[in-house]
């Protein structure tokens, strides 16, 4: 049903009352689909207010409006034409897609067989290119034997690569024998010539080793173990043991035998051989010292001497401390007491060249005389220092060879069988070093039986080096077994236990030394056992720390107590036993003289000697740490023996002092008695004076300076004693020949005073 409505500009025309009413009646016969007349019951619109529109109005409006509806059935009409022919197009374009989709399907069903056909015949294709390469792969591992017979044969010198690849096609042809074929005689070939392969790069192996690998050059090792204190970053000496090439094929060829060798034959052969090899490094190293022992030094290799740039005036580097011939020194002087005496004679002295004492005169001096007269024997001590000074080198080349060795064998032997082949290899050279010590250890053992404790000096030097480098010591044999460790602390037992052994009893001969008479000097000069008991302590004062630490060694207290304080403390206290029983031995000497003041000045210069030798040396310094009042006790004793000698003139003196001198007046004229008791007096005192100026002229005081104050002390006592008598007997007559009682002037007097203690006078 069609509603022909009017136009919005005819609506607009109406009242607003009835235009309100109208657009209802639109509205609703719009949306209801029926005729206005309808609506409105054949009845004339009405507006809202009731009225009603006018019959004339209403008819045109009428006509108006189903004009309108004519024009939109007219649309209406073209519409669904136009679908109708949609409809048709879409069931035409239906009938062809149905039509081409029929036609694909039989297209796929004509296609998908001849698809699946090819896809077969392709894997097909491709399982025979497979197979035929299966086969080609099967057949080559059996002509393996026969493709690598000649590389294998010339072994893999000059072409190591192409030789392992070999091998591995070997090793891949036995693989598969095993898994596929087992009682082919094709494995038993190639196992064969596999274990032909192997044999060849062991002996490769070798052969590599042995041809390259050759002693250190001591010059080389030399530089190594030295320290130049002028640089602030010390330079490393590298120690290169095998060419770069050589090492890497090495390396190459050890690395194959670990992971297809399955065998550690060639671990036993890189430890001989390198262990041979280190052995021979050390032992070079002491043969350089045995031929430049003439020498003055030893040079160092010019490629160092270039990278330091040393000048004329620049130190050289330190190497380890110790000063050959020092201690040897020392020891011959103690022989040369011991077999000649102090002036070459049995109990004799002749110590005028060493007045003041001089440690440094003294030594020189008396190593220069052995010189001159022990000749073969001073040889044999050069021999000596050599021995001790390339002993110390050794151990620290052994240390820093040992290091070397180490990184070396890191490259070259699995880690886990890195520890082990490192100990073996440095046995041969760690076993002769020990050795060694135990050699000087023994020999020192043998020299104290014979009571030569000058011996035990040998072990200071040895024993302070082995100790300072005992940690880095340590520190290269850690993961070693536990025999290999221990082998250093045992050496370094043994010689602390030994030198301890030697002080101790060296320290007992001071005090039971049986020679009374025998090496008694005669004229009362410092006696040998004093010298040597001196120069011993001298030696040990070089040597503190390590003396000190040998006396701990033999303490039974914990060893955590063994610091630096305690070790000097029990230094102290054990020089202070020496000194001690050094002192009652010279008390028990000194009484061998007759004559009093001899022993008197026996003990003078025995003290003296003593304490100027602690002065001179910082043998003071260790003495006070337990007697504070060392220095005042000597110097006490020293005095008291000036004193006691004093006493030999108290009889001399005697003669001038007014004891039974007669009482006389001026003019009086004295009796036969009186005149007699005055030249007894004269008489007395020109022989006393005589007498004892010809025996002390032939005593000794090597000290200069207690010499004269001695003589000078002693020529004003008696000087002044002597003018006092004679200006007290110058007006007497108590001879006619006076000249035969004075005899002396009192400066004649002075002069043979000062002539004491000089046998040149």
């Amino acid at each position: 049903m069609t509603v022909n409505l009017p136009s919005l500009t005819s609506l607009f025309s109406y009242p607003q009352q009835e235009l309100w009413g109208v657009v209802f009646v639109l509205f609703y016969a719009l949306n209801r689909s029926v005729n206005l007349s309808e609506v409105t019951g054949g009845r004339p619109l009405m507006g809202i207010t009731g009225r009603m529109i006018p019959t004339e109005d209403a008819s045109a409006r009428k006509r108006e409006i189903e004009e309108k509806l004519k024009q939109e059935q007219e649309t209406l009409s073209f519409i669904r034409e136009n679908l109708e022919k949609s409809d048709q197009l879409t069931k035409g374009m239906v009938s062809i897609l149905s039509s081409f989709e029929s036609r694909l399907m039989q297209l796929e069903n004509s296609i998908i067989p001849v698809h699946k056909q090819t896809e077969n015949l392709q894997r097909l294709q491709e399982n025979v290119d497979k197979t035929l390469s299966c086969m080609d792969h099967v057949i080559s591992y059996y002509h393996v034997a026969k493709d690598t017979d000649r590389i294998i044969r010339e072994g893999p010198t000059g072409r190591l690569d192409e030789y392992l690849a070999c091998i591995a096609k070997i090793q891949k042809a036995v693989e598969y024998f095993q898994d596929n074929n087992p009682d082919s005689p094709e494995l038993n070939t190639v196992k064969a010539r596999f274990e032909k392969g192997k044999e060849l790069l062991e002996a490769e192996f070798r052969s590599l080793l042995t041809r390259y690998s050759k002693p250190v050059p001591p010059i080389l090792i030399l530089d190594a173990i030295s320290v130049d204190d002028e640089l602030e970053v010390q330079e490393e000496v590298v120690l290169e043991h095998l060419p770069e090439a050589v090492l890497q094929d090495i390396i190459c060829i050890a690395g194959w035998l670990v992971e297809y060798g399955r065998n550690q034959d060639f671990m036993n052969v890189y430890y001989q051989i390198r262990s041979s090899q280190l052995d021979r490094s050390i032992k070079g190293l002491k043969d350089h010292f045995r031929k430049n022992s003439a020498s003055s030094g030893i040079l160092y290799s010019p490629a160092v001497q270039t990278k330091r740039k040393d000048t004329p005036t620049k130190k050289a580097p330190k190497r380890p401390v110790y000063i050959p011939g020092t201690i040897r020194k020392a020891q011959n002087l103690l022989k040369q007491y011991s077999q000649h005496g102090l002036d070459g004679k049995k109990g004799g002295s002749n110590l005028t060249p060493l007045e003041g004492y001089d440690h440094d005169l003294r030594v020189k001096h008396h190593s220069d005389a052995l010189t001159e007269k022990h000749g073969a024997a001073a040889g044999k001590d050069d021999v000596l220092d050599i021995e001790i000074d390339s002993y110390i080198h050794c151990i620290s080349a052994f240390v820093k060879l040992a290091q070397s060795e180490y990184a070396l064998l890191t490259e070259i032997i699995p880690e886990h069988h890195q520890k082990k082949t490192f100990d073996s290899l440095i046995q041969e050279a760690l076993d002769n070093l020990m050795l060694e010590g135990d050699n000087i250890v023994s020999a020192a053992r043998r020299a104290i039986m014979r009571h030569d404790y000058s011996a035990v000096l040998t072990i200071f030097p040895i024993l302070r080096h082995l100790k300072m480098n005992k940690s880095e010591f340590d520190s290269t044999l850690q993961g070693t077994a536990a025999s290999t460790k221990n082998k250093l602390p045992t050496l370094i037992t043994s010689m602390e236990t030994i030198g301890a052994k030697a002080l101790e009893e060296f320290a007992d001969s001071i005090k039971n030394d049986p020679d009374k008479e025998y090496n008694m000097p005669k004229d009362g000069t410092v006696h040998e056992l004093t010298s040597n008991a001196i120069l011993f302590l001298q030696q040990l004062l070089d040597f503190h720390e390590t003396a000190g630490a040998m006396l701990a060694s033999q303490e039974t207290s914990s060893a955590s107590s063994y610091t630096s304080d305690f070790n000097k403390r029990l230094l102290s206290t054990y020089i202070c036993k020496v000194l001690g029983n050094l002192q009652l031995n010279l008390l028990s000497k000194s009484k061998v003289y007759e004559d009093s003041a001899l022993s008197a000045i026996f003990l003078h210069n025995n003290y003296n000697y003593i304490l100027k030798s602690l002065e001179k040396s910082e043998l003071i310094q260790l003495v006070t740490v337990t007697q504070k009042k060392a220095e005042n006790s000597y110097r006490e004793l020293i005095e008291q023996q000036i004193q006691m000698y004093r006493g030999s003139w108290v009889k001399v003196i005697e003669h001038l002092t007014d004891r039974n001198m007669p009482v006389f007046q001026p003019g009086t004229k004295l009796k036969d008695k009186e005149r007699q008791v005055i030249k007894d007096k004269f008489k007395g005192f020109n022989d006393g004076l005589e007498e004892l100026c010809k025996i002390q002229k032939g005593w000794a005081i090597p000290d200069k300076e207690q010499r004269d104050f001695i003589r000078q002390a002693q020529k004003k006592v008696v000087s002044d004693a002597y003018r006092a008598f004679l200006h007290r007997c110058a007006n007497i007559s108590f001879t006619k020949n006076p000249e035969k009682y004075h005899k002396y002037r009192p400066e004649e007097v002075e002069e043979m005073i000062e002539k004491l203690f000089d046998t040149s006078a």
